[in-house]
């Protein structure tokens, strides 16, 4: 029985790949199952994996393949589309809003750039798996600032109920469901059910996208 966090690693830099293998491999939670040095093997490769990665760390910036661009934004595409519960956290040496808000709308869960300290690291890998999301600092306000600059108008036909604008904002408070459902005295099946209902109505690929939606359309103001 797999107990361990299954982690996947794309990253096309020796180094840095082989240091997060080493430091990965000091915690007792989780353990490097996958790796590659670019994307685009990746979805063969999973294919004859014995072990599917529950969480995996996409570097920005990949290969191409010959003249084909195959960055970690096609990565994060193709992996959405064929793992819809594999949990993405995009690794960057870009700190740069646009990137940040584009790959959480392509489905990325969380966003890290590569000077963050390996706690943060940690942090973020139990986080995404056990909540859906990991909303660092950085990430929030790269969130806020982009909608900022953009008109936050809600869809006219979408109907949100009170019980679900509730839930939304739990969700972008990072509640796991089981918390969710304590707090507001329901049952989890109910509380899942409502977050189903969110993903449907709002378009959203994931929790992360419920965030960026609840934001855009001023539902929730994070800090």
């Amino acid at each position: 029985m797999q107990t361990k966090i299954a982690v996947g690693l794309i990253e096309d830099q020796f180094l840095f790949r082989e240091g997060m293998k080493a430091i990965i491999a000091t915690w007792n939670e989780m353990e490097v199952i996958f790796e590659s040095a670019e994307g685009y093997s990746v979805m063969n490769k999973l294919q004859r994996a014995a072990i599917i990665p529950q969480v995996m760390l996409v570097d920005l910036s990949l290969p191409p393949q010959g003249h084909v661009e195959f960055s970690g934004l096609h990565v994060t595409q193709a992996l959405t589309a064929a793992f819809p519960d594999m949990k993405i956290l995009i690794l960057s040496v870009h700190d740069d809003e646009n990137f940040i808000n584009q790959l959480i709308e392509y489905g990325a869960h969380g966003y890290l750039v590569k000077d963050s300290n390996p706690q943060e690291v940690r942090d973020a890998i139990v986080t995404v798996w056990q909540k859906g999301s990991y909303i660092n600092e950085r990430t929030l306000k790269a969130l806020q600032h982009t909608m900022g600059k953009k008109h936050r108008i809600a869809k006219p036909d979408l109907q949100i109920t009170r019980r679900e604008e509730e839930i939304l904002q739990l969700v972008c408070q990072q509640y796991t469901a089981e918390e969710i459902a304590q707090k507001l005295f329901i049952s989890v099946k109910t509380v899942n059910g409502h977050r189903n209902n969110l993903l449907q109505k709002t378009g959203s690929r994931n929790v992360t996208g419920l965030v960026l939606y609840a934001i855009r359309n001023n539902i929730v103001a994070l800090h």
